[in-house]
């Protein structure tokens, strides 16, 4: 693994590739067979600035390279020091040793070239050998992740489960800038969120979540994929040295924006959320935030059988609309689809919330060039605007929506490249 094989439909993320780890290790396969690494990525709890070596050295190769460089460095200075107690001890006496050096000739062979002394080789005792069988790599034990789990981690580290390398529809699997410059948020801004309900759309690796809940009282971490999900209760379970200590808990649940139905168990609640999605559908195509708006479109809820292992019950379902007051997206805007079925989810849940909520949405404004075009351009990031927009100009007689970009002028707490097409925008949603 210390080189990346690239394909066509391969995505991979800066955050793994401007920053490589000092091992590329492999920790385990997940369930559809692809590699996962555990990287580590220290918080800046005091704001002091660190070398970018630091950043996501994956479960201590760094630390061991930096020790055997100190270890290294005292072993040259004692070196140095014997040889200068040696210089002064045999000061007198180096004049003749050195005079009697230069009378020994080395012993040459018939060539004149030098002849080295050789140790003998021993002959070693002739044993059985065991046969050696193919080495098929395969998940791991659940004893050696439950190991894995009760591993101290120091109390500025995040660990993170991720993959590499991974076809777009995989790319929550990977760790992107944008969850970065919301934990930066978070981390430097506490009072804002401290003791919150809070709701994470396309939570990916869940890192921004696993921050978010060393303030917060409860963090409902959501996304799709039952690989993604376990992989995010993985990250959950690995950072719970972080949260303990806050009180702050996370809870990995299935939000698919992409579907409309409420299955929680009860034909009451889907009927009252249908009927509720009927009458805002309507109220969004007046004023055009989707052209292909319907009764079939994503509804915001999506929420499982409460059997499932990611699923909702009804008490959750019950304090997310009635506690949630944040909600949160790190760089889940790269597709115009999934575009519009986020901002639809926004505002239905935000219609639905029984208090004033506000979302933070981080997005990386990425340049490509297009043949449409014949120039760069950010389609992706041009969508994302134009959605912004629609949402500020709505007018539905129930929420106002207040858009505006926050600037990143708060403190970096975590090692990365913080560049300037890096955005944050903050939407504020308030009952009429």
């Amino acid at each position: 693994m210390d080189q990346i094989t690239f394909h066509y439909d391969t995505v991979l993320s800066d955050v793994h590739l401007l920053l490589p780890n000092s091992r590329h290790l492999m920790a385990r396969l997940n369930r559809v067979g692809q590699p996962v690494f555990i990287s580590r990525f220290r918080i800046l709890w005091d704001g002091a600035k660190q070398h970018t070596c630091d950043l996501g050295s994956p479960c201590g190769g760094e630390e061991l390279d930096r020790d055997t460089q100190e270890e290294s460095g005292r072993g040259d200075a004692r070196g140095s020091e014997t040889g200068a107690d040696a210089g002064a001890d045999g000061g007198e006496d180096g004049g003749e040793d050195r005079g009697a050096d230069r009378g020994v000739e080395p012993p040459l062979d018939e060539d004149g070239d030098l002849e080295v002394p050789r140790r003998p080789r021993q002959r070693l005792p002739e044993r059985d050998r065991d046969m050696v069988y193919p080495i098929i790599l395969s998940q791991a034990r659940r004893e050696e992740e439950e190991e894995d789990e009760e591993e101290e981690c120091p109390r500025d580290v995040i660990r993170i489960e991720h993959t590499m390398a991974t076809p777009l529809e995989d790319v929550g699997k990977q760790v992107w800038r944008g969850a970065f410059l919301l934990a930066d948020l978070i981390l430097s801004q506490p009072t804002t969120f401290r003791g919150a309900t809070v709701l994470e759309l396309g939570a990916g690796t869940g890192l921004t979540s696993v921050v978010m809940a060393t303030v917060a009282k409860t963090v409902y971490c959501t996304d799709v994929g039952e690989d993604l999900l376990s992989m995010c209760q993985k990250n959950v379970t690995l950072n719970r040295h972080l949260m303990e200590p806050a009180g702050g808990e996370v809870r990995v649940r299935l939000l698919d924006w992409l579907r409309h139905d409420l299955c929680t168990g009860g034909q009451a609640t889907r009927t009252h959320t249908h009927t509720h999605f009927e009458k805002h559908t309507h109220m969004m195509l007046n004023h055009g935030l989707s052209a292909d708006l319907s009764s079939s479109s994503p509804f915001i809820s999506c929420f499982s059988d409460a059997d499932a292992e990611f699923g909702w019950t009804e008490d959750e379902v019950a304090d997310l609309h009635d506690n949630t007051t944040i909600i949160i997206a790190a760089d889940v805007c790269y597709d115009d689809d999934l575009t519009d079925a986020l901002f639809r989810t926004l505002y239905r849940i935000c219609n639905n919330l029984r208090l004033p909520c506000t979302t933070y949405l981080s997005i990386e404004k990425r340049l490509n060039f297009t043949l449409r075009h014949l120039d760069i351009s950010c389609e992706a990031y041009d969508h994302f605007r134009h959605c912004l927009c629609e949402m500020q100009e709505l007018k539905d007689g129930r929420t106002c929506f207040t858009v505006e970009q926050v600037k990143p002028s708060f403190p970096q707490c975590l090692l990365y490249e913080r560049i300037e097409q890096l955005e944050l925008w903050k939407v504020t949603a308030v009952p009429v």
